[in-house]
């Protein structure tokens, strides 16, 4: 199905005055979020400001203090194996590639497919090579870690998460241990991911990639978010105060992509 044709679709992921504190600091004070089937959300804004906290919290790798987050019309379960057949639902690409140094990109990608889907070595190796692909990476198979760039290395990561077959992928500001040269080959594979109609949470940095390839964007400041709404709307006449502040500090004046 086309992302166009799933732009409609069902409500996926809710928060709901969701709070996280670590200690006496309160990372979360009260958000409020819906993310729909074939949609692509982008968090943004300053470092610090509870993005990557909501993304890990949206599939418990860390629990929440305070409020609540549904996946489909359930409540996150905390632990046990529903937790764990939520998390295999939800592919995550952090900032770091955390690729295992001693197997190849090929044996990277199939880990997941043979350790957790219990899939047969041939059949899980099938789907990897297919993932590798779908990244522009069918070249590197055989290749470890150590031989490819860090733009290669995230590729073959998303590869991993995709071959899992996840619902939902969320990046944890994927780019940022990125030299510049590398960092478009891998906004390019999240694009065409996002043109197939995959459900995507990105945390970034990277405002061309919030305002050409979001669906919707929420800007967070301390724990909350100040505004959200389409991109144009974030982008080019932002409601609030911090947002502009925030966006003027990039040097953002509302480009024309």
């Amino acid at each position: 199905m086309s992302r166009r044709a799933k732009e409609s679709g069902a409500r996926i992921i809710r928060y709901r005055g969701v709070v996280k504190r670590y200690g006496t600091f309160q990372a979360l004070s009260g958000v409020d979020l819906d993310v729909h089937a074939g949609e692509v959300v982008c968090l943004i804004g300053p470092s610090g400001s509870g993005k990557s906290t909501l993304l890990r919290c949206t599939n418990a790798l860390e629990t929440i203090d305070g409020g609540e987050i549904e996946f489909e019309g359930a409540r996150l379960p905390r632990d046990g194996r529903a937790l764990r057949d939520i998390r295999r639902r939800m592919g995550m690409v952090f900032q770091s590639f955390e690729l295992f140094p001693h197997l190849t990109a090929l044996h990277n990608v199939a880990e997941g497919p043979r350790t957790v889907l219990h899939a047969r070595r041939a059949e899980a190796e099938d789907r990897a090579r297919a993932m590798l692909a779908k990244v522009g990476l069918s070249d590197k198979a055989s290749n470890y870690p150590a031989a490819l760039s860090g733009g290669q290395q995230q590729r073959v990561a998303i590869a991993r998460a995709l071959a899992m077959e996840p619902d939902v992928m969320l990046f944890d500001e994927p780019t940022s241990a990125l030299d510049p040269e590398t960092i478009g080959e891998v906004l390019s594979v999240m694009k065409a991911l996002a043109d197939e109609g995959m459900t995507m949470v990105v945390v970034t940095h990277e405002m061309n990639f919030a305002r050409r390839v979001g669906d919707w964007v929420a800007v967070f400041d301390a724990g909350r978010i100040v505004e959200q709404g389409p991109p144009r709307q974030i982008f080019d006449a932002p409601r609030t105060e911090r947002t502009r502040d925030f966006l003027s500090h990039l040097g953002w004046h509302g480009q024309t992509l």
